[in-house]
């Protein structure tokens, strides 16, 4: 196995991989997406809300604010041992302010310093004059299967790596590949009567190409055994930290048929 990193930030990650098949790529795709626990609101005590919006409305508002996870010291909520919730399996945040303002997501005040939104401008309410809200929020540990709220990712996909062939003895160097494709693959030189492949990452393998050249000079396919994967996450967990977490659980279920088996 290959893995060629394209692209990285705190949230982003671009990689070509080479070597592995279908089923694996896809199975971390899917596991990245709906099997990595991350920290969200799961139960909202609201002990006084005189704003306009709905209690149940605020509620489902808090359990979509992305919060920084510490998977080495949760567990998941399933997992643990207590009849409720603990500070083994969750995280009480506070909240308790008076109008007139915006309420902010950096409003929350978190009882774990390294269970905190993601951002602290996500509004969550606005009170008027006067105006008071006051709730004890939550937070669990999950995974995707359960709820949208604890997928990690925003993005997770893959396809085959772009492989673009040019037959010389047929192409015209007419250039009507480069200017119908909509991506920009190909720089088409009118001066040297040249064309060439200049961004093959990018190629969505749609063959307008393919259909705009009367000469039938290009094929376009993917190629077998290579990926280009992205990955990108709402700021709860790292790229990498979600895809090792992933590869940990893949390896896990392995290890689980071969004792099955054996």
């Amino acid at each position: 196995m290959e893995i060629d990193i394209k692209q990285k930030d705190e949230t982003h990650l671009l990689f070509a991989i080479e070597g592995v098949d279908d089923a694996f790529i896809n199975a971390i795709r899917r596991i990245s997406t709906v099997e990595v626990p991350t920290m969200a609101i799961e139960t909202v005590e609201i002990l006084k809300n005189d704003a306009k919006i709905f209690d149940e409305a605020l509620a489902h508002r808090l359990g979509l604010v992305p919060l920084k996870t510490d998977l080495e010291s949760m567990v998941l909520a399933s997992d643990c041992d207590c009849e409720d919730y603990c500070p083994t399996c969750s995280v009480t945040l506070l909240l308790k302010e008076k109008g007139p303002k915006t309420v902010y997501s950096g409003d929350l005040q978190s009882q774990d310093p390294d269970v905190v939104p993601v951002h602290d401008t996500i509004p969550l309410l606005k009170l008027k004059e006067g105006q008071e809200v006051e709730l004890i929020a939550v937070a669990k540990l999950g995974i995707g299967l359960e709820h949208s709220k604890w997928q990690p990712t925003t993005t997770c996909a893959y396809k085959y790596y772009p492989k673009i062939t040019i037959d010389s003895d047929k192409c015209e160097s007419c250039g009507l590949c480069a200017s119908e494709c909509p991506r920009a693959v190909y720089e088409f030189d009118e001066k040297a009567n040249t064309l060439e492949i200049v961004d093959i990452e990018n190629c969505s393998m749609c063959k307008t190409c393919v259909r705009g050249c009367e000469a039938g000079a290009i094929t376009v396919e993917g190629e077998k055994g290579k990926y280009l994967f992205t990955i990108e996450t709402d700021g709860s967990l790292s790229p990498e930290k979600v895809l090792t977490t992933a590869c940990e659980i893949l390896s896990s279920k392995s290890d689980k048929i071969i004792e099955f088996i054996e």
